[in-house]
């Protein structure tokens, strides 16, 4: 899929082609980039403990360096390229998280916003530029577009893909089809004579939802959430990231070594594209309206179908009661013991009065329990589901996964004390 476009003289700093030609190299390892920042950014935040906001600082942090790395290169050199596509999507992960799990933003308002925004973005790029060709990134201003784009994109495919999920109920093996599928009729289109530019990016979009469906697919537990649904393979966050990530590197050691993905080499050993044609552009712009409507109604549809969502998930684990201590016997100490840190912690702040710090402590509880769901449910499905339980509600008293207000700090500390036994 190529992106040539007329483009304006430019008077700055030229350099070579900042970015890899678009072959099926490029999009294979896109999707695998798309995985890790979904599998990693989890593994980060829920396994380690680290916690969703200090994750997202941490990887701001090393945001800035890569790409202060990349930039002050003047030519497309594979290794930091995908290296910053790689921190560019645990980012935009990361952020699209905090708005939905911190901030309580719906996703469909995440979504609508991150839309705006990425038109407001192209549209600047356009007029500064006159071209959003990804052929034509040679020059400090038009790189600082591209990866601004490329940020936006993740956190609109991050935010799109989960609504899609919220909305659907879908699992993870069958909401990868969604995504495959629309990139195939873009890919189809784009043949037929659609606008390069376009085509590319809306693929660009699609393929951080088709990477994260295929992460949780690899990383989530064997047992199904919703009856007859496919289920995940178990393999975990840790062990999902380490698979991509070799993955990832094989492909760009590959590349270094062959330069296949490098504009200057691909253009000499290929012929030169045919022109566009304004028709045919039309014809398939048309075709992309009906793609939308289609996959509008597609999600309509899916929606009023019977489903089990995420709130109802606890409802079902309310009745089953374990003597304090025996639902987590079978347990990995170490795992109950990041647990009982996690709610000591809590339990501390909301006695000493720190509301905030109480909520963060039990957010970071709730997402670590959710994290060794795969590990902890199949070693002991009546303990996981009495401490669930439980946990659920602590969390109501936190206004976590529920829509009422957080509710006093005494009830609070007394339901953090039930899980703290239930714990052992």
């Amino acid at each position: 899929m190529t992106t040539t476009t007329e483009a304006r003289p430019h008077t700055g700093r030229l350099m070579l082609n900042k970015v890899p030609e678009v072959t099926i190299w490029f999009w294979v390892i896109k999707v695998l980039c798309t995985t890790v920042g979904e599998s990693f950014a989890d593994w980060i935040n829920t396994q380690l403990g680290v916690g969703l906001v200090n994750t997202a600082w941490i990887f701001t942090g090393v945001l800035v360096v890569v790409l202060v790395v990349q930039l002050r290169l003047k030519r497309y050199v594979a290794f930091p390229y995908w290296l910053t596509v790689v921190v560019v999507s645990v980012t935009g992960t990361l952020y699209t998280d905090i708005l939905t799990d911190q901030l309580n933003v719906p996703l469909w308002i995440s979504s609508a916003v991150f839309s705006v925004l990425l038109a407001v973005v192209f549209g600047v790029w356009w007029l500064r530029e006159r071209t959003l060709s990804i052929h034509s990134v040679t020059t400090l201003s038009r790189e600082s577009f591209y990866w601004l784009t490329v940020l936006v994109t993740f956190a609109l495919g991050t935010a799109t893909g989960d609504w899609t999920l919220e909305l659907t109920g879908w699992s993870p093996g069958v909401s990868v089809l969604l995504p495959l599928g629309l990139i195939g009729a873009i890919t189809a289109l784009w043949r037929f004579g659609a606008n390069p530019v376009l085509s590319f990016w809306l693929a660009y979009i699609l393929t951080r939802p088709l990477g994260a469906n295929i992460g949780d697919w690899l990383a989530s537990p064997k047992v199904a959430q919703n009856p007859g649904d496919p289920t995940g393979l178990a393999l975990g966050t840790f062990a999902t990231s380490l698979i991509f990530l070799g993955l990832i590197l094989a492909t760009v050691i590959y590349l270094t070594v062959t330069r296949a993905d490098v504009t200057e080499t691909y253009e000499a050993t290929h012929a030169t594209q045919v022109t566009s044609n304004p028709r045919k552009e039309r014809v398939a712009l048309a075709g992309f309206g009906l793609l939308a409507i289609a996959t509008a109604a597609l999600l309509v549809w899916a929606h009023g179908q019977p489903h089990v969502g995420p709130a109802p998930e606890t409802d079902n684990t309310s009745a089953v009661q374990l003597p304090p201590g025996q639902a987590a016997k079978n347990f990995p100490p170490a795992k109950v013991g990041a647990l009982r840190t996690l709610a000591s912690t809590a339990l501390k702040d909301a006695g000493s009065g720190d509301a905030a710090g109480a909520h963060t402590a039990a957010q970071s509880l709730r997402d670590l329990w959710d994290a060794d769901q795969g590990l902890l449910q199949p070693l002991d499905a009546t303990g996981w589901t009495s401490i669930d339980a439980q946990m659920d509600k602590m969390l109501k008293t936190f206004g976590i996964d529920h829509p009422n207000p957080p509710m006093s700090p005494p009830q609070q500390e007394s339901e953090l004390k039930a899980l703290l036994a239930d714990l052992g």
